[in-house]
């Protein structure tokens, strides 16, 4: 069965548990997923209001891409869990040898790239989500614009926490030209994230301190 189709109740009693997974990247994308969900929440509450039908046809666009990012976010849990598999497996390897331990450290490397590319995917599909709260902040009902501001800040979350599972899987590598381009892409996406997520509080904020 898939992770994502657990109750609640079991996948926080797996998640808890000694058992490897699902961990950290399970547990961002499930959040993210949550966040996302809150932002289509909004969505919903909007469309058919007569007081927003001018933004009616945004507000749908919104809610297509958000499930979107809401599907994408689910099949990373368990994404997350299949790239750790090889991982896990890599540093039981033997090492008795040069020969053994070259062997070990060169698959422990190219499973950590592995495991990099599904964190890395969190931390996209989190920006994709935190932009769309961002707009959702700007054009949703004000009734339920505290429900922008919780799910961004699920995003928000699940952005950090990709972030650093894909840290401890670059302290293992070793190929320069690997390291600087995932940690490029991860400054900026961590830079785009954090201050629009932040915009978005502040949007929220001052509707719903008026």
């Amino acid at each position: 069965m898939s992770m994502a189709e657990l109750s609640s109740k079991e996948f926080l009693s797996q998640l808890a548990s000694k058992a490897p997974i699902p961990g950290g990247g399970g547990a961002a994308a499930l959040g993210g997923a949550v966040g996302m969900a809150l932002s289509n929440m909004v969505g919903n509450l909007t469309t058919g209001k007569k007081k927003y039908q001018d933004v009616e046809e945004e507000v749908l666009e919104l809610l297509k891409k958000g499930d979107v990012v809401i599907r994408e976010l689910l099949a990373l849990i368990d994404a997350d869990a299949e790239v750790f598999k090889p991982l896990a497996k890599a540093y039981s390897l033997p090492k008795g040898t040069p020969e053994e331990a070259q062997t070990k450290a060169e698959t422990i490397e190219a499973c950590c790239k592995t495991a990099c590319s599904v964190p890395m995917q969190i931390m996209r599909k989190a920006c994709e989500g935190i932009a769309i709260h961002k707009r959702m902040g700007e054009i949703g009902t004000v009734m339920a614009v505290s429900d922008v501001g919780c799910g961004v800040v699920f995003l928000k979350a699940a952005l950090i926490s990709a972030q650093l599972n894909v840290i401890i899987n670059l302290n293992s590598i070793k190929d320069e030209d690997y390291l600087a381009a995932t940690r490029n892409e991860m400054d900026i996406l961590m830079e785009q994230g954090t201050v629009e997520a932040d915009d978005t509080l502040e949007i929220v904020m001052e509707k719903l301190t008026k």
